[in-house]
């Protein structure tokens, strides 16, 4: 009866739904669109191995700092390299420590290529690379002789290597980077693309051939710490933080100056900020649900004063008052439902068209179609109670005698 009350006015139908249409697209859009997004950025997030964390100076991510955060972070002494060294020789738990910086971006010329202008530099020890869960494709990895005596070599990402020296190993070859020739050493297995950019798009060299190259007094460095296992993880955190604090004598009871970011702060971190775009969204997306509410409260009365004759014979033919009701509130519910099933689908589909533009698997945000669909139901129910409520308590003789 809903559905064939519905169709007997389609375009009436059609306008009173689409307000309900806009409001779900427009949540269901978003929330698509960011979970691809947000799936995409915490593999990108992700570069630590399993059971790795990174020491740093500064927070691994953060949105709109402070003005005061920023002093604080600013005035924090920089870990040196000396610090990491120290760090290594002290500690017991971890299974490897690294010490790391990016030193360059920009575009690297060959006789075969030219790069695009985003190569990233990084200056690592070898225990970085455990760290990082970089694992060797061909070649060899970096060695503490290369760090030791601050040698021209470079170990390549895999997408690097293949852009400049395709059809061909790259491994003896010679490198010219912001001036300088390197010697590759090895290749590094490909970890797949990123954001529609390619995270294998860089080189490692020796870091201190890097602080050399790059200067080493004001720069402060990252230290990469791998648990030995998963149930020594936390233990290792906290060794590593006291011998720290220790070395860069932070007195006892004030906080640390430094940061501790792992994949699982780090992308606890991003979620953190997209939670609150998600309730934005939400908040402004209730607005044209509101309006739309109020619009099939509208058509509802006016259905009910244009069908008063026809409740007249059913309250005559013994409908009760709750019959009426059922029959108008389950007419609101069908009219918000099938808006918000369009409002899905157009959603969905809109969506995932960043991902097929950044070329990123799709993504369907099950829990909010879910909760977009509830949505709808808890608009009509509300906004048809007063239509159906009056509908029901029509006078049946006065609803006969109705023209």
């Amino acid at each position: 009866m809903a559905v064939s009350a519905i169709a007997a006015h389609k375009l009436r139908s059609a306008l009173t739904l689409l307000g309900v249409l806009v409001g779900v697209f427009s949540i269901i859009v978003v929330m698509t669109a960011m979970r691809v997004m947000q799936s995409d950025i915490e593999r990108q997030l992700s570069s630590l191995g399993g059971d790795s964390f990174m020491v740093r100076k500064w927070p691994g991510i953060y949105f709109g700092v402070s003005g005061g955060d920023y002093e604080k972070y600013r005035r924090r002494k920089n870990i040196t390299l000396s610090q990491g060294r120290a760090l290594q020789d002290k500690i017991t738990l971890p299974a490897s420590i690294g010490i790391e910086s990016l030193f360059w971006s920009g575009e690297i010329k060959t006789r075969y290529r030219t790069s695009a202008p985003t190569v990233r530099l990084y200056g690592e020890t070898p225990g970085s690379f455990p760290a990082h869960n970089w694992n060797l494709s061909e070649g060899r990895l970096l060695a503490d002789a290369d760090v030791a005596g601050a040698r021209n070599v470079c170990v390549l990402g895999s997408g690097l290597a293949t852009n400049m020296f395709p059809n061909r190993s790259p491994v003896g070859e010679r490198l010219p980077v912001d001036g300088i020739n390197y010697s590759i050493i090895g290749v590094l297995e490909s970890k797949g693309g990123t954001f529609g950019g390619d995270q294998d798009n860089f080189l490692v060299v020796p870091l201190t051939t890097g602080l050399n190259r790059y200067g080493r007094w004001w720069r402060s460095l990252d230290l990469l710490v791998q648990a030995p296992d998963h149930a020594r993880y936390d233990a290792t955190v906290e060794e590593v933080r006291g011998v720290l604090r220790l070395l860069r004598k932070v007195p006892p009871g004030e906080a640390d100056d430094f940061e501790i970011a792992s994949n699982d702060s780090k992308i606890a971190q991003f979620n953190e900020f997209t939670r609150s775009v998600r309730i934005g969204v939400t908040l402004v997306s209730s607005i044209a649900l509101l309006a739309a509410g109020i619009g099939i409260m509208n058509i509802m009365l006016v259905s009910v004063t244009e069908r008063t004759r026809e409740i007249g014979i059913r309250r005559a033919i013994g409908a009760r008052k709750r019959n009426i009701m059922a029959q108008f509130i389950m007419e609101a519910i069908v009219l918000c439902e099938v808006g918000g099933a369009l409002g899905v689908v157009f959603g969905v589909l809109g969506g995932n068209l960043l991902a097929l533009y950044l070329q990123l698997p799709p993504a369907i945000p099950v829990d909010w179609v879910v909760i977009g669909l509830a949505i709808c139901s808890a608009v009509g129910i509300i906004f048809g109670t007063y239509p159906a409520w009056k509908a029901a308590n029509l006078d049946p003789i006065e609803s006969l005698r109705y023209e």
